[in-house]
C-alpha cells in the first residue's frame, strides 16, 4: 500500500482529500492527513477506512521526517514559507513532492538536488498558479503548432462570491485566505505592454485597472499581479509584445479598495498601541490630520475628496469603519485590524456559495492574419465545504498526485505544469469534473 502524506488540512484541502480517498481502494493508497490540529485532520478524512488523521508539529524534525520517510509522495498545503523545509526532507528520503504554491527562490535552488535524488517537486499545480498555466500553455502550443506567433497574452483570475449570494455593496466575500486578500498587490507590479516594460507601484495599482465582460457573469475589473514577466520564458513566448497577469474583482471594487491603500490601512509593518480597546471609528480616525471640529465622516470625505453620498463612502460605511464597535485585537498592525473588520462582513455564511472566474485573452498572428481568442472558465461552489476555490485548487493537485504515482508523469526536478506530459492528462480529467474552458474567437 502506498502512503500519501498530506501536510495541512485547511478548507482548501477538502476536495483534494476527498478525491484521494475516493480513489484509494482502486489504487491501493493510504491517505495520511497531518495537521497541528488533529480534529481538523479527522474532519477532513471523515470516516473513510482509507484515511488516517495525525497531529504533527511541522517544526518537530524527528516526527516530521518519520512520516515523510514512510510516505510514497508528500503534498504540502502548508504556508509557502515552509515548503523548502519539507523539500529538503523529500530529497533526503527520495520522495516526490507536490504543492499548489509559487516556486520560491529556496525551492528553485533545489532543482539539481531533486534531479540527483530522482524525484519530482511539482509546484504551481493549483488554480492560480496552476490551472492558469496549463490552460494557457494548451492554447499557446496549439497556436504554435499551426505556425502562429503569440503577440499578446493577458490572463485574469479571481475568487468571488456566487451571484446568488452577492448581496453587499462591495460585490465581494472571502473565498480564500483573508490575510492574503488584505495584503494583495504590495510591491511593484511588472508587465509588458506593446513591447515596453511597465511598472506600477502599489500606491497606484488599484487605479490602473483593466475592464472586461466574461461570458454571462457580467462586468469585471482587474489589477495587475506583482510579476507577469517571470512567465514569458516559462511559456516559451520570449518575443511577445504584451504580457499581463491580473486579479479579478467585480466592477467598482478597486476604486473603493484604493481608499484603504491611500490611508495606509493595509500597512503591516508596525503595531498600533492599545488596539484592543480601540473602536473601529477611532481606528479610522488615526489616519487623518488632527481636527477637533470635523466628524470622522467629514474628515474622511474631506481628506479623500469624496461626498457623503458617494459609492466609496457608502461601501466603507457599510463595513462599519465609522462604528463604535471594539476591535478587540491587542497590539495589531493596521492590516490585521482591517482584516478583522472585513471578516465580520465578508465571510461566507452558512448555505452561501462561491465562484471562480478565469479568462485568458490571446492575440496571435498566422501568416498575415491577426486573430483574437478569449478562453474563459467559470466554476461554482456547491456549498461551504465543496467550494469552487477548493475544487480548483485541490483537484489539479490530486490528479497530478495520481498521475505521478501511476507513472504517467515521469519528470524529475523542480517543475511547474507547463509541459504537455503534465498539463494534457490533468486538463483532460479536470474536464471530466466539469472544469472546462469556453473559447471565443473575436
Amino acid at each position: 500500500m502506498k502512503n500519501i502524506l498530506i501536510l495541512g488540512a485547511g478548507m482548501s484541502t477538502r476536495t483534494l482529500i476527498s478525491y484521494l480517498l475516493n480513489n484509494a481502494k482502486d489504487n491501493n493508497w493510504r491517505v495520511i492527513v497531518a495537521d497541528a490540529n488533529k480534529l481538523l485532520a479527522q474532519e477532513a478524512i471523515s470516516n473513510s477506512e482509507f484515511g488516517n488523521a495525525i497531529s504533527l508539529d511541522i517544526f518537530n524534525e524527528q516526527d516530521r521526517e518519520k512520516h515523510i520517510m514512510k510516505s510514497e509522495i508528500v503534498i504540502s498545503m502548508l504556508p509557502p514559507s515552509m515548503h523548502h523545509i519539507i523539500a529538503k526532507d523529500c530529497i533526503k528520503y527520495k520522495k516526490n513532492l507536490v504543492t499548489a504554491s509559487y516556486v520560491s527562490k529556496e525551492m528553485s535552488i533545489l532543482d539539481n538536488d531533486a534531479k540527483n535524488a530522482g524525484v519530482l517537486f511539482l509546484n504551481e499545480i493549483g488554480l492560480d498558479p496552476g490551472i492558469d498555466h496549463m490552460s494557457a500553455m494548451k492554447v499557446i502550443n496549439e497556436i504554435k503548432d499551426q505556425g502562429g506567433k503569440i503577440l499578446s497574452f493577458k490572463s485574469f483570475c479571481g475568487g468571488l462570491v456566487h451571484p446568488d449570494h452577492d448581496d453587499n455593496p462591495w460585490n465581494y466575500k472571502f473565498t480564500w485566505n483573508p490575510r492574503n486578500v488584505v495584503l494583495a498587490g504590495q510591491g511593484t507590479a511588472q508587465y509588458k505592454k506593446n513591447g515596453k516594460y511597465k511598472y506600477i507601484p502599489y500606491s497606484k495599482l488599484f487605479e490602473r485597472i483593466e475592464s472586461m465582460n466574461i461570458l454571462d457573469a457580467g462586468e469585471f475589473e482587474a489589477y495587475a499581479n506583482r510579476d507577469s514577466l517571470a512567465y514569458i520564458k516559462s511559456y516559451g513566448i520570449e518575443n511577445i509584445d504584451t504580457m499581463l497577469r491580473g486579479t479579478l474583482r467585480k466592477k467598482g471594487f478597486c476604486k473603493s479598495w484604493n481608499i484603504f491603500v491611500k490611508l495606509g490601512m493595509t500597512e503591516d509593518s508596525y503595531l498600533i498601541k492599545d488596539s484592543y480597546n480601540m473602536t473601529c471609528r477611532e481606528f479610522t480616525n488615526l489616519f487623518f490630520p488632527y481636527n477637533n471640529k470635523l466628524t470622522v465622516e467629514e474628515k474622511f470625505c474631506d481628506y479623500l475628496d469624496l461626498s457623503i453620498d458617494s459609492d466609496e463612502f457608502r461601501k466603507v460605511n457599510w463595513l462599519g469603519l465609522f462604528s463604535k464597535k471594539n476591535i478587540q485585537i491587542d497590539e495589531a498592525t493596521p492590516a490585521r485590524i482591517l482584516q478583522k473588520i472585513l471578516e465580520d462582513k465578508w465571510m461566507l455564511k452558512s448555505g452561501e456559495k462561491d465562484m471562480v472566474v478565469m479568462q485568458h485573452q490571446f492575440e496571435y498572428q498566422i501568416k498575415s492574419s491577426v486573430k483574437k481568442l478569449n478562453s474563459s472558465l467559470i466554476v461554482y461552489g456547491d456549498n461551504q465545504i465543496d467550494t469552487a476555490m477548493a475544487k480548483t485548487v485541490g483537484l489539479p493537485v490530486a490528479i497530478a498526485v495520481k498521475l505521478i504515482l501511476n507513472g504517467v508523469i515521469k519528470s524529475i526536478g523542480v517543475k511547474i505544469p507547463v509541459t504537455k506530459d503534465i498539463y494534457n492528462p490533468v486538463l483532460d480529467e479536470l474536464s471530466e469534473n466539469r472544469i472546462n474552458f469556453i473559447e471565443e474567437d473575436l
